[in-house]
């Protein structure tokens, strides 16, 4: 198999710097279409945030300067890309919705599928994942990119995600049960595999007799003729999707890995199966926790996997060493992540907002083995960038704090972290740091003094200093951790607001 590829990055600068023409047989895509916001806020421009939408939705679609430049860049064509219906929806768009988020996400998005387009093969296929805040402008805009030059818009498949039981039950409407995927092909030269449904018991009871060969036959229809159960397809399936559920019960679900937006991995085999073949070549611009890249992988595919956030490619490291063990890493080519301290440097001293917290991600995920939750909370965050659980005994987790600083590391933030430890009763605090420390820090340090792990007996320094060097020279955390204790954590925190990141 060929060596796969996960970019850390924008995926619009690793679509044209990294993909070359007509090199993808399949791209699937999921990107944030921020369900959780009213409707016609969007459609107004009021400006009036969704307090309870993720954060990441925010930072990436909002007009800004960088909304401003992607317009331009559509306007002007730039690397030919754009079609002339492309560039007259859009101008049309900014005269109806006027420089607002909505606006800011179609000019971000158009400058991703053309990119796609580019990238994908004649015979290549497209899935566009969305719901219906913005779906009927994604197929407008996608319309003016594949059907504009030489492409079609095949069908669009409905997966029925959810049951309308429990609290949606009472909402005064329709309750949404369902998320909409777009289906575009290159050209007429594209592959496509029909699949079929499984068949039903009560049919398969229907094939009583073993021939010679050991194959299940029926005889009891009109003629006496004989048919084998190996010859019946069953039924195809068709553009409604409602035997792949979502994780309404995410908490008892082993495949859920806490991502918010986590989809079923059946849900991205079946779509890999009908539109590529084996060794052909997977995209996933916005590759989040893996889905995709699983899938892939599973079904013998080569694949390319991009993601803005740190969090997201340790995640994906962790997923793939889990389920496929050592091969599951074994060819992957790491771009974008720090491989030493120039690299990390660089990454710390980022001004673009998106990646403003990156470099602590990457730190403390990479030092504790991606077995850390990570403070995504604006503003004041009480000292904690991050937190571990370190099993102190057969029933009980102690907490250990990380805090992450690029530079003017003095012996206050020794006594600050200190502080912190003490305040929210943790077993241990770690400040990671790009610069080596002082004596008066080390000294610091050590009037912290021991924890004593009770579970096996071991000692470890209260206050510690790890450096981005011993990173490199790959030190980890080395303690008993619980994966279990950290997924509920993982859950609460996503669920309820957690003493230790509250504002």
């Amino acid at each position: 198999m060929a060596t796969n590829r996960l970019f850390y990055g924008d995926n619009l600068d690793v679509l044209r710097k990294y993909i070359r023409d007509e090199t993808v047989d399949l791209c699937y895509i999921d990107p944030p279409f921020n369900s959780n916001r009213n409707y016609n806020q969007i459609y107004l421009n009021q400006g009036k945030e969704d307090k309870a939408q993720a954060q990441a939705f925010i930072d990436t679609w909002t007009w800004d300067k960088r909304a401003e430049d992607g317009i331009l860049q559509i306007k002007n064509n730039q690397n030919g890309v754009f079609t002339r219906q492309s560039i007259n929806l859009i101008t049309g768009l900014e005269k109806v919705l006027g420089h607002g988020d909505l606006l800011a996400y179609l000019v971000s998005m158009t400058l991703r599928i053309a990119e796609i387009f580019r990238v994908l093969k004649p015979s290549g296929s497209f899935y566009l994942h969305c719901d219906a805040t913005a779906s009927h402008y994604l197929k407008l805009l996608t319309d003016s990119i594949f059907c504009a030059n030489g492409g079609d818009f095949k069908r669009e498949i409905i997966w029925s995600t959810t049951d309308t039981s429990g609290f949606k039950s009472r909402a005064k409407n329709w309750i949404r049960s369902h998320d909409i995927i777009l289906f575009y092909v290159k050209s007429t030269k594209y592959y496509f595999k029909k699949l079929y449904w499984e068949h039903n018991p009560d049919y398969l009871k229907r094939f009583k007799k073993i021939d010679e060969n050991g194959q299940k036959y029926r005889d009891d229809r009109p003629g006496g003729r004989k048919q084998f159960l190996n010859d019946t397809l069953g039924k195809t399936i068709g553009d409604v999707w409602d035997d792949i559920d979502s994780f309404q019960q995410a908490s008892t679900n082993p495949e859920y890995l806490g991502y918010p937006t986590q989809k079923r991995i059946a849900l991205l085999e079946r779509i890999i199966e009908a539109s590529s073949k084996e060794n052909d070549l997977i995209l996933d611009a916005y590759c989040g926790c893996g889905t995709t890249i699983a899938a892939a992988q599973q079904l013998k595919r080569n694949w390319i996997g991009i993601d803005i956030t740190y969090q997201s490619i340790s995640l994906i490291l962790k997923r793939l060493e889990d389920l496929f063990k050592e091969k599951g890493i074994k060819n992957i080519e790491l771009n974008g992540v720090p491989q030493d301290i120039e690299s990390a440097m660089a990454l710390a001293i980022k001004k673009d907002d998106r990646t403003r917290k990156e470099f602590e991600k990457w730190a403390i995920l990479t030092y504790s083995n991606n077995r850390a939750i990570i403070n995504e909370k604006k503003g004041s965050d009480k000292g904690i960038d991050g937190i571990s659980f370190v099993l102190d005994s057969d029933n009980e987790s102690k907490e250990i704090i990380f805090s992450v600083k690029s530079g003017n590391v003095t012996v206050a933030n020794i006594r600050d972290l200190r502080g912190v430890i003490e305040r929210e009763d943790a077993a241990i605090g770690i400040l990671i740091t790009l610069e080596n420390p002082t004596k008066p820090m080390i000294q610091e340090c050590k009037t912290a003094g021991i924890y004593n792990n009770k579970l096996t007996n071991q000692s470890f320094e209260r206050l510690q200093i790890i450096t981005i060097n011993d990173i490199f020279d790959g030190k980890r955390l080395n303690m008993p951790m619980s994966l279990q204790v950290l997924k509920k954590a993982e859950l609460k925190l996503n669920n309820t607001q957690s003493k230790l990141f509250d504002l």
